[in-house]
Parts: C-alpha cells; structure tokens; sequence
C-alpha cells in the first residue's frame, strides 16, 4: 500500500465532504466548493473528523499510485477550502512590471506590445512594487491545481533566463546561472 495513502486527513472544523454515488467527492468550506471524480477502485471512509482511503488490491501497480494520488488531491481539496493556497512571483528586469485591474493582468516584459491575462474568477491577484526592488506578483485561490496552472501559464510569458537571471520567476526559487562569454586574448 502506499506510505502516502495509508495516511488519514484530518477535516476541520466548518469543511464538510460528502461522496456521491457517481465517486465524485464534494469538499465545501469558507472559502469554496471543490469537486474531484474518483476511480471506483479507491474506497473512501468519511468519519465525522477523518477521510481513509483505501484500495481492494494492494499489489496492483496501478491502483498503488492511484492510492496516493487521490489522498493527496483530496488534502488539498480540504486545505484549500479551509485556509486556501498563496504563490508568489517575482518579476525580474529592468522596466519588466505587472498591473491588476480586476481580473485582467497586463504585462510589460520587454516585447514591443504588453501581455494580457484574464483570470480565473476563483484566482486573486495583487501586485507588490517598492522602488528599488523587483515587483512581486502575490496570487491566491482556494483550487492549488488552478492555480499552479495560472502561475505556470504567467511564468511562460518570459522564463528566467540563466545568464542575467531576468524574467518572471517564483520567489525562492534558485535558478543555474551560467558564466557567459569571455573576452578573446590574443
């Protein structure tokens, strides 16, 4: 059985779960409502305080990975809806900035035109600009897969490059710098 899925997940206060017959499992808190369809072959205990899942044949590849896949969506399901998700990114480069205006982000990266994204209505953006400092773009949601999908789709506008280390890039993240060209002697 997998380490992972072997483990229970506490509910907390306010969350309530529910599976329907369909094997889809609902997760409802203050701060949203998430869905996820299930495999059959995961069995889902919901006790009033703790969610057990557990799979009919241990020694199936298939199902092993499946078991700690759907555990750990539904984690994050319940710590979603319970206290939601943050990311940050850093927009790194001179004259490179980020605007929100409702759910529109524009985006000044360099190209000769700016960048628009609409997001999401369950993705909050807000943008953090101190002069002498790189603008920091804070985005939160409830939904972590939505929202590793809005940060990866906004990272793709300009990755970080390994020479100057400029584009859009997590805060945190380490990046490989390499050394670049060297003067020719002769």
């Amino acid at each position: 059985m997998s380490r992972i899925g072997k483990k229970p997940i506490e509910i907390p206060s306010g969350v309530k779960v529910s599976l329907s017959p369909e094997y889809v499992i609902t997760v409802q808190g203050k701060l949203g409502e998430l869905h996820q369809k299930i495999d059959p072959a995961v069995k889902v205990n919901i006790s009033n305080s703790t969610i057990k899942l557990e799979v009919d044949n241990p020694e199936d590849k298939d199902l092993h990975a499946k078991h700690g896949l759907y555990r750990s969506l539904i984690k994050n399901m319940v710590d979603g809806v319970s206290e939601g998700f943050t990311l940050q990114q850093e927009i790194v480069g001179v004259g490179y900035k980020v605007a929100v205006t409702g759910q529109l982000l524009e985006f000044s990266l360099g190209y000769s035109h700016s960048l628009f994204l609409e997001l999401p209505p369950e993705v909050k953006a807000e943008v953090i600009t101190e002069r002498g400092k790189n603008p920091i773009l804070t985005l939160k949601s409830h939904d972590k897969q939505l929202l590793g999908m809005v940060a990866r789709k906004i990272r793709s506008f300009r990755p970080p490059e390994p020479y100057k280390g400029k584009g859009i890039r997590f805060v945190g993240e380490v990046l490989r710098r390499k050394a670049g060209k060297s003067a020719s002697s002769k």
